[in-house]
């Protein structure tokens, strides 16, 4: 995909995967919609702890051509099932610090029932089915694969150091 992350969004109205910080405003307009009298919208930050562990940050990586067809039919879904005029998700890919944020979505509807079940659909649906891939780097140094279903098939869990450590 070309053009800027706020271009994509007007043009595409699906799922997109970026490198850069999402800019909410940006995305809170995209799903501007006068027939809605609800917009919902969640963020998935990155915190500084997971499972009683000391978390620095966050590494994403993510097959981007997948995650974006996979995300677009998570949102035919969602709209299949809901009343809903617009729905946008953005997920990051790469180095996020503390605070940043890794995910968003975004759903408008006529009413408001409609609007949170199916933005609660698309980020629980995303977090199963979409290839990206979570590696938490710890304040001791370590490293681990987290919440990879994927991954747990093809090796045993295990906590790295980084190359720092």
């Amino acid at each position: 995909m070309s053009g800027s992350p706020q271009q994509r969004l007007e043009d595409d109205s699906g799922f997109l995967i970026v490198h850069e910080p999402i800019d909410l405003a940006t995305f809170r307009a995209s799903l501007e919609d006068h027939r809605c009298g609800a917009a919902v919208f969640f963020e998935g930050r990155v915190r500084d702890h997971n499972e009683g562990r000391a978390v620095d940050r966050l590494e994403y990586e993510v097959y981007e051509p997948l995650a974006v067809s996979e995300g677009g039919r998570i949102i035919d879904e969602a709209r299949e099932r809901w009343s809903i005029l617009g729905a946008v998700g953005i997920h990051r890919g790469g180095l996020l610090e503390l605070g940043d944020i890794a995910v968003v979505v975004g759903v408008v509807s006529p009413h408001r029932d409609e609007a949170f079940l199916a933005a609660r659909y698309i980020i629980d649906e995303a977090k199963q089915r979409l290839p990206i891939w979570k590696l938490e780097h710890y304040r001791d140094g370590h490293r681990h694969w987290v919440n990879c279903h994927r991954c747990a098939h093809a090796q045993s869990p295990r906590t790295e150091p980084t190359a720092s450590a």
